[in-house]
């Protein structure tokens, strides 16, 4: 599946040790939904869920990092066992700069994946810039890898098994569960 992948991105996502995530648009398909007592109310995928927890358990930290706050986000990443979730990120480089300090990593050694403008700045930092198919237009010029799956329907799970494989742990991964 990650065949056809230079050897430059490879390189990169080898180098990968912490993976960020935006949530609206690339943990969910970006809308929306609000309750009758107007709690707001998100769809994630599961194959992404199971993406996160096995990036975790092969040694690479997942971050959130999202300009909106949201009880479900808390609960989900809470489920998930996340523990570096940063909601109400107006400057999400920023955020990125503080949470590499406290981790003592290089923006290098960071994959960021992110969807529209209030991910660009950070983005344009990273060793690895991704967006999911349906990410902003403007975006493109500045990734370094777009997925094949839209936000919500299993691009960050993309995003997970890619760095998995660069980092040659994909078979060991998949053999876990044969």
């Amino acid at each position: 599946m990650f065949n056809d992948l230079s050897a430059e991105i490879r390189a990169r996502a080898a180098a990968v040790k912490l993976a960020v995530f935006d949530v609206d648009g690339v943990l969910t398909d970006g809308r929306l939904w609000y309750a009758a007592d107007q709690r707001e109310l998100k769809s994630f995928h599961v194959h992404d869920g199971l993406g996160l927890k096995r990036l975790r358990s092969n040694g690479v930290e997942v971050a959130i990092i999202t300009a909106r706050m949201s009880h479900t986000v808390t609960e989900r990443m809470a489920e998930l066992g996340i523990a570096h979730v940063y909601q109400g990120q107006k400057d999400k480089l920023a955020c990125l700069h503080q949470l590499c300090e406290a981790l003592q990593l290089t923006l290098d050694q960071v994959c960021y994946t992110g969807d529209d403008l209030p991910d660009l700045r950070a983005m344009r930092q990273c060793g690895l810039a991704i967006g999911p198919a349906n990410a902003h237009a403007w975006l493109l010029p500045h990734l370094h890898l777009q997925t094949r799956q839209r936000g919500g329907e299993g691009a960050a799970r993309e995003v997970c098994d890619l760095l998995l494989a660069a980092q040659n742990k994909a078979e060991a991964e998949l053999a876990q569960w044969l």
